[in-house]
């Protein structure tokens, strides 16, 4: 019984050691062993350990920045994506949130969608590569066969009010939303309320987007709208919105599809060397000696 006893005391002891165990420091966070030690289980040496924990630093910058620019995805972007995970295997979305595990599953998906998030808005100024397009894409093909609407929309994330309930906090933004779409559709400007009121870079050109393919469900929606005829709210990645269709092309989808990857490319590239920059900058300490 004594050894029993000993052994069981060894297992909590070690347990303990591990989730009070600081492994690194980054800015004012701490990395505890327990948080990247099921990732250890498949590294047989110590290299492996410092490139996962270096992978977990970058990813605590990241969702620094996440929180500094309030940049965390809304609670529909979240719901999407769990229904669109229930889909593509085949359950209910109620067997997925029963699920053990799931909010390990729901904290990884907002975790990306943060850093998605991220991404785009570190890279949303960055000028097209016309020459490298020009250059790298083939432009004898002229047929046009893929739609594309430009739109001005007003995006809402955030709205003045004490409630710490992020439903409650939607709810208030879906009100104000259709209040300024019931004075444009009586014929305010809509341009004026974008830069007014819209909380996305956009707001300066009074909301007005780039060309945009309409390949799903939200933008069929928008390219149905009429001169003037205001969306119904819908979410996007960084809150929820209402629009208005401006214009609308047909453009060669082969020409598109390599633009699109030029554009990829050049905004990864750009998007690394500023991750790169942010390392440098910040207060990052490792106890390797931890990692054994």
């Amino acid at each position: 019984m004594k050894k029993i006893f000993v052994i069981f005391l060894v297992l909590i002891t070690g347990n303990v050691i591990s989730e009070n165990t600081i492994v690194a420091i980054v800015n004012d966070t701490a990395i505890p062993l327990y948080s990247i030690e099921t990732k250890f289980l498949n590294s047989s040496s110590s290299g492996d350990k410092i490139e996962i924990l270096n992978t977990q630093i970058d990813l605590i910058l990241q969702l620094q920045k996440v929180s500094e620019f309030n940049l965390k995805p809304t609670i529909e972007n979240v719901e999407q994506v769990m229904k669109d995970l229930a889909k593509k295997n085949n359950i209910s979305i109620s067997d997925l949130l029963n699920l053990e595990g799931i909010d390990l599953i729901k904290n990884e998906i907002v975790e990306k969608l943060s850093i998605l998030n991220l991404q785009m808005f570190i890279t949303r100024g960055l000028e097209k590569p016309i020459k490298q397009i020009l250059n790298e894409c083939p432009t004898n093909n002229k047929e046009s066969d893929q739609k594309q609407i430009k739109i001005a929309q007003i995006i809402i994330s955030e709205i003045d009010s004490d409630t710490k309930n992020p439903e409650e906090k939607n709810t208030l933004i879906k009100k104000f939303l259709k209040k300024l779409s019931n004075h444009i559709s009586k014929g305010a400007s809509f341009e004026a309320f974008a830069k007014l009121h819209s909380q996305h870079p956009s707001y300066q050109d009074g909301g007005v987007t780039d060309w945009l393919t309409v390949n799903n469900s939200t933008l069929a929606m928008l390219d149905s709208l009429e001169a003037n005829q205001v969306s119904k709210i819908y979410a996007t990645i960084f809150g929820l919105a209402i629009a208005i269709k401006i214009d609308e092309r047909f453009i060669n989808s082969k020409f598109k599809e390599c633009e699109e990857q030029v554009i990829y490319q050049n905004a990864e590239k750009y998007y690394t060397q500023w991750l790169k920059e942010l390392r440098n900058q910040a207060f990052i300490e490792i106890y390797y000696d931890k990692l054994n």
